[in-house]
């Protein structure tokens, strides 16, 4: 198992649920998600700055 540091830009959305599952998808895409915050919200853009750790598995040989 490997754990990785990753940041995502994430569409705002109507709700704050809504909110959570479009950053849980997108941080599922990259692997399972340990911990992840919103950085930062760019309201003009409207997008959300996401940092996160999630792990993935590795292949073994």
């Amino acid at each position: 198992m490997t754990t990785h540091f990753i940041t995502a830009e994430i569409d705002l959305q109507e709700t704050p649920t809504e909110l959570q599952k479009a950053i849980e998808a997108e941080l599922k895409k990259q692997g399972e998600p340990l911990r992840w915050a919103v950085t930062s919200v760019d309201v003009s853009q409207q997008k959300a700055a996401v940092e996160a750790v999630v792990t993935t598995v590795s292949a073994e040989s």
